[in-house]
């Protein structure tokens, strides 16, 4: 819950930063002498929503590597054989998946069995690795994880998300201004309608307003992202499946499952791109970016 708390406040905090700058300058294009136009309200709330979406996705890599101190490893001079393997297995599942470029691939230190994939393309992308899970699963099971990893980058997962994620900044924005403007208005009303001058809500009651509202609608939004993430999870099983053989992924899940229950939170917003994200009870079914263990194994069994 830490983690996925962690990640919703972090969009939050953008919003609301964007939205004191909107306020502190005046930037209001959508409101004219008849009130809103709604039209130009829903393209200033799409700027600004994808806007910030899109600018999280560009630095996505960096902020991994600084977050969870990444050691990426060069191709080209991998080091020692540990790294020369390494690479050679990536190498060769990227080939299998139809992958042209090749991600960079770096090894982060933490004890959480663990892996990620991030960045803003399929030719720039990073691919993760705890060096606890190099160092508690066999060469099979890891070579599962790497595939579902490279999944991930292949199907384009982080930019769906981020598309997703922009959507549901746009309605937000929307949503709580048409909602603040009502409520300004009506105030207005009342103070004519009682002979009083002014009335309304003054800038700082507005903004305040505003912000409240959209980390409200922006938790109850959530669980759509979430329910995306969940399903992305089994594309990216079935993925590596395909690449890896069924029983290698299964191999791999069943080792997470078996492993030490440790999490990094060191870098919150990568945790949706995790392998392996842990939840129970209503968080799990609302609030989870990962589906259960125990449900995505049962569904690799299934395929066919």
């Amino acid at each position: 819950m830490k983690r996925v708390l962690l990640f919703v406040l972090t969009n939050i905090l953008v919003i609301v930063v964007v939205d004191l700058i909107i306020n502190l300058f005046g930037l209001k294009p959508y409101l004219n002498q008849n009130g809103i136009d709604y039209q130009a309200l829903l393209i200033f709330c799409a700027i600004f929503g994808f806007a910030g979406s899109f600018i999280s996705l560009q630095l996505s890599r960096w902020t991994a590597k600084r977050g969870m101190g990444v050691q990426v490893i060069d191709p080209s001079n991998p080091g020692g054989d540990f790294e020369v393997s390494l690479v050679a297995r990536v190498q060769r599942l990227c080939q299998q998946a139809g992958l042209d470029t090749l991600p960079e691939i770096g090894i982060y230190p933490s004890q959480e069995v663990n892996a990620f994939a991030t960045g803003p393309s399929k030719s720039r992308s990073l691919l993760a690795i705890s060096s606890g899970l190099l160092n508690r699963m066999d060469d099979r099971a890891i070579d599962g994880v790497l595939g579902h990893e490279i999944s991930h980058i292949v199907n384009g997962d982080m930019v769906t998300m981020t598309l997703l994620q922009g959507v549901v900044n746009t309605f937000v924005m929307f949503v709580s201004r048409v909602a603040v403007f009502a409520i300004d208005q009506a105030m207005r009303n009342r103070s004519e309608e009682e002979g009083r001058g002014g009335g309304g809500l003054g800038f700082f009651m507005q903004w305040i307003l505003i912000s409240t509202l959209e980390s409200i609608l922006m938790l109850l939004a959530s669980p759509v992202i979430y329910a995306f993430s969940r399903h992305r999870e089994y594309k990216a099983d079935a993925g590596s499946a395909r690449m890896t053989g069924r029983e290698t992924m299964i191999h791999a899940l069943e080792s997470l499952r078996s492993g030490p229950r440790i999490q990094d939170d060191r870098a919150p917003a990568v945790s949706a791109f995790k392998i392996d994200g842990r939840g129970h009870g209503l968080m799990q079914l609302l609030y989870s970016t990962h589906p259960p263990l125990e449900a995505r194994i049962e569904a690799l069994k299934r395929l066919s």
